[in-house]
């Protein structure tokens, strides 16, 4: 006589669960985004003192708003820190961030970070980026 070992599913059966549903991701519940007027002139100042961040912002300044995707830039950075620092500029009210698709889509806040830090995004745009 063979006999079977019962096994975990069977003396511990899974709780009850919808079959194909599976609870949203924390990307599909939508992304949060401070408005400049509630960021510091020092949350500001930092979200825009790395290079790598102003790369950024200077690409979305010569875009037109939503043609921008994340994975679109070219950073030398890995996949995580690039995640990383949309998201410093995402918190700084420096950038907004809508999902389409598979694309989570860029869109500069030139108008409202200017009138919280007026001449700021200028002087990153217009940030002469060649070696001396």
């Amino acid at each position: 006589m063979n006999v079977r070992p019962a096994s975990n599913t069977e003396s511990s059966p899974l709780p009850d669960k919808p079959v194909g549903k599976r609870p949203a991701s924390q990307r599909a519940r939508g992304l949060s985004h401070t408005h400049p007027a509630d960021v510091s002139l020092h949350d500001a100042l930092a979200a825009l003192a790395d290079p790598v961040r102003r790369a950024i912002v200077r690409e979305l300044g010569q875009v037109p708003d939503w043609s921008k995707a994340c994975g679109t830039f070219d950073l030398a950075v890995s996949k995580a820190t690039r995640s990383h620092h949309f998201a410093v500029l995402r918190q700084a009210g420096v950038i907004e961030q809508r999902d389409e698709g598979p694309r989570r889509l860029n869109r500069l806040r030139r108008t409202e970070f200017d009138a919280a830090f007026p001449g700021l995004l200028t002087l990153v745009l217009s940030e002469d980026t060649r070696a001396p």
